[in-house]
């Protein structure tokens, strides 16, 4: 796999943080559990139920020496999430997630969390009626 960066993009890899003094493909020849900084997303981005749950995944990503802490604030959150939600798009997506997540795949759960982002978004605008169980 290339990944191409710009002079001083930031790479999350594998736990480390690369920044490069000019622009640069990197190949990678194994496996490995990677994040652009285009994709990061900042605390205070993290303002809905599914960003958050990104921002957490995003975090066993990142920091993975902690990611069996995180992993269980990532349990909680998505069990809380599907407790108030039950539209089918995001259901289907919060299983792949977990079925991800679960399978230490943090990337690709990251892809389908923010594949869900416009739907959330519709829902809390009103725009799809959004059934939630009373608490």
């Amino acid at each position: 796999m290339h990944i191409h960066l710009k002079r001083g993009e930031k790479l999350y890899l594998n736990g480390a943080v690369l920044r490069l003094d000019r622009r640069a493909t990197l190949e990678l020849m194994n496996d490995a559990q990677f994040l652009m900084e285009s994709h990061v997303m900042q605390a205070e981005r993290a303002t809905t139920p599914l960003r958050q749950l990104y921002f957490v995944t995003q975090t066993m990503l990142m920091d993975p020496a902690n990611a069996d802490m995180t992993a269980a604030l990532y349990k909680h959150q998505s069990a809380q999430l599907r407790r108030l939600c039950h539209t089918a798009g995001i259901l289907a997506a919060l299983d792949k997630a977990d079925t991800f997540v679960l399978g230490f795949r943090y990337f690709d759960a990251l892809k389908m969390l923010r594949a869900t982002f416009a739907l959330e978004d519709e829902i809390l605008n009103g725009a799809i009626a959004l059934r939630v169980e009373a608490a």
